[in-house]
């Protein structure tokens, strides 16, 4: 198992620096430099101090050369100034990845909590009234577009009855724990209705596949309790396919975030990298990406880790985990 852990360590670190020569190429290639947009704001700026102020910066220099001076910088943990908040990058985005990690954890462990249950019922009784209603309610989920979503549950549950807030992470001036928690609500809502679907319908499909099994009518013929036969043997072995569709699942988990923070206006990792593109603040841009890089890097590292508690036979090349 150490030896797994150190290799998808060493393998994330090279796919986040290839990914960061990626995005950083991709923020360089996007029209207007800051120094484009502050020569913009001041008239009295002439192009000669334009062109003096991108040599200052090295703005002149190749992409390439420029990326790995960034890179440079990076490792001895200097990311740079956000335009927008006049402050360092890292001081801007860890107090919002916390925002989104609290947001992303409440749905996924929601939308869990529902789906395992729910898909073991549908898979014990299938094509039955319930399995149907389960389907459908599960279609309904998948098709509904997360902004619109958001929308309808704002106009119900903030405008209609006025139950909820409508965006925000806390009321001004309050702020305490209980008042956090009312703001999450509708943004945990959304983001679960938008993912519980699709993993009832994984779990429903793997649990069936499992039950169809000889060892499970094995198991059954030898007089193993119902119960045992599901929770023992199925559904053991039904989850690992789970696990791989979850630990893919987090970056559109991440862009559900994105569209979520949007609408309810929370101070997350969603709303940050909008608003940087927006405000053309690029050191913020690149690390909010990478920062959501590895965060589905470590997402498919705790699968792995998974799959070895939850089979023992499960091998990673030579390695028996």
């Amino acid at each position: 198992m150490p030896r797994l852990i150190l290799s998808r360590l060493l393998q994330s670190g090279l796919v986040l620096a290839g990914m960061s020569f990626v995005l950083y190429g991709l923020i360089g290639l996007m029209p207007g430099d800051p120094i484009d947009l502050m020569v913009s704001a001041n008239p009295e700026l002439t192009p000669a101090d334009a062109e003096r102020l991108k040599a200052l910066y090295g703005l002149d220099r190749p992409i390439v050369e420029r990326w790995f001076a960034w890179a440079g910088a990076a490792l001895e943990g200097d990311f740079g100034y956000s335009r927008i908040h006049a402050r360092p990058v890292m001081e801007v985005l860890l107090p919002r990845l916390g925002e989104t990690l609290v947001l992303l954890g409440l749905a996924f462990a929601l939308a869990l909590a529902i789906a395992l249950p729910v898909g073991i019922f549908a898979a014990v009784r299938p094509y039955g009234p319930a399995d149907t209603a389960i389907n459908l309610a599960c279609f309904a989920g998948i098709s509904v577009p997360p902004f619109w979503l958001a929308l309808l549950l704002i106009m119900l549950f903030a405008v209609t009855l006025g139950w909820l807030p409508a965006g925000g992470a806390a009321t001004p001036g309050d702020g305490g724990l209980a008042d956090r928690a009312v703001h999450l609500v509708l943004p945990v809502l959304a983001l679960t209705v938008a993912s519980v679907g699709g993993y009832t319908r994984y779990v429903r499909a793997a649990m069936m596949a499992e039950l169809s099994q000889d060892y499970i009518r094995t198991a059954r013929a030898k007089g193993v309790s119902a119960r045992r036969v599901l929770t023992g043997h199925a559904l053991r072995n039904a989850l690992l396919p789970v696990v791989t569709i979850v630990a893919l699942d987090v970056g559109t988990l991440f862009s559900g975030a994105l569209i979520t923070e949007t609408m309810f206006a929370r101070p997350g990792m969603g709303k940050t990298i909008y608003d940087a593109i927006l405000g053309n603040d690029y050191n913020l841009a690149l690390v909010a990406l990478l920062l959501a890089t590895a965060l589905v890097l470590v997402a498919n590292l705790l699968a792995d880790i998974a799959y070895a508690a939850l089979d023992p036979r499960v091998t990673f090349g030579r390695e028996r985990v």
